[in-house]
């Protein structure tokens, strides 16, 4: 009898199933799910490409190998600047890149990767967890399919890589420099030519004059890829991004047919990856730079005050530009912007207080 009640019960999950009809969450309990993840960085590239290697073997480790996930580096199985629709279409189940390469999908994306003169690494994870940031980020990505999530923050960049020196504003014109984003829109109107390529390129395109300058990350990657061997200068700080946010890609469908308890595998494997990324790269950087000053005899220099007042002045333009976009931009620019200012006074009398007392 207890024989044929559970062939009756499998019977009738296997045609629910065939019928699209909904089944239970314990009838899936048992499933393995086989996903793909799609990055738009080199195979195993140092710090952004080995975090999408942490984020899939924590996902498969911690969900005790019911989700089985395979990391394809930018070209294995999509280009680099493919993620998004990749996973939106379901070619893969995860994706791992910015928010600001898809700003042809909407402009918005951007404030979810870096804002110049914005967000710090600390406070943009404090904004998306804890002050509306990742529900307003859901809300922008619900209508391609997609589920996003922070999957890692590399702190304050660098400038970038140049072959000229900067020592006024108006160096700036006709420089043709790698830089994506909002920050790309300000050195156009700066005077410069904006380029937005792979990572992978950029080596090339610096040493054949097909770029002037190049930004990438910090010491840590740039470092990886050798551009002091095809540049002279390397300029601090990092105005255009001040805290860059990577992004986790989810197919929402893909997520929907999981278990319970693996989403949420999934999801606080993403927040673990997130702290993990920006621990390496404060560690690491320091690192990097010395060897690149000590070793490789990289001169090291910062952008002149009045170089980053102009921009700054710049930067607002845009960005403001952009929260007049449509109602989604405007909901989220004052949802970032009213955040930046309140954590911006706590800021003034801890952190930056903090740093100053530090240094006398």
């Amino acid at each position: 009898m207890k024989r044929r009640d559970f062939i009756q019960k499998a019977g009738v999950g296997s045609l629910a199933a065939g019928a699209g009809l909904a089944v239970p969450q314990m009838a899936r309990a048992g499933v393995q799910f086989k996903w793909k993840m799609v990055t738009a960085w080199p195979k195993n590239f140092p710090g952004l490409g080995t975090n999408a290697n942490l984020l899939a073997k924590m996902i498969t480790q911690m969900s005790g190998g019911r989700i089985k996930v395979k990391v394809y580096g930018a070209k294995e199985l999509v280009p680099a600047f493919e993620v998004f629709d990749a996973v939106s279409r379901g070619i893969a189940e995860m994706g791992h890149a910015g928010a600001y390469y898809w700003k042809g999908k909407s402009a918005s994306t951007q404030f979810f990767s870096a804002v110049p003169f914005g967000l710090t690494a600390q406070e943009m994870n404090a904004w998306l967890y804890y002050g509306g940031g990742l529900e307003l980020w859901r809300e922008l990505y619900k209508p391609f399919g997609l589920i996003p999530a922070p999957t890692g923050n590399t702190g304050v960049q660098m400038a970038g890589w140049f072959n000229r020196k900067i020592n006024s504003f108006d160096d700036l014109k006709g420089l043709k420099m790698r830089i994506p984003g909002l920050g790309g829109e300000v050195l156009r109107r700066a005077g410069g030519t904006t380029v937005n390529m792979p990572g992978g390129e950029l080596f090339t395109s610096l040493q054949s004059g097909a770029l002037d300058a190049t930004e990438w990350v910090g010491p840590y990657n740039d470092l990886a890829f050798g551009f002091h061997k095809v540049a002279k200068y390397y300029y601090y700080p990092g105005w255009h991004e001040p805290g860059s946010t990577m992004e986790a890609l989810i197919n929402e469908q893909a997520f929907n047919e999981l278990p319970d308890d693996l989403q949420q595998i999934v999801l606080m494997a993403c927040k673990a990856a997130n702290l993990d990324m920006i621990s390496e790269y404060t560690a690491r950087n320091n690192q990097a730079l010395n060897t690149l000053v000590n070793k490789h005899k990289v001169q090291v220099l910062p952008l002149p005050d009045d170089v980053l007042r102009q921009l700054k002045v710049l930067s607002d333009e845009v960005v403001n530009e952009l929260a007049n976009t449509d109602a989604m931009a405007k909901k989220i620019f004052d949802s970032v912007t009213g955040f930046r200012t309140q954590v911006a006074q706590w800021g003034t009398i801890s952190e930056q207080a903090f740093l100053r007392a530090r240094s006398l």
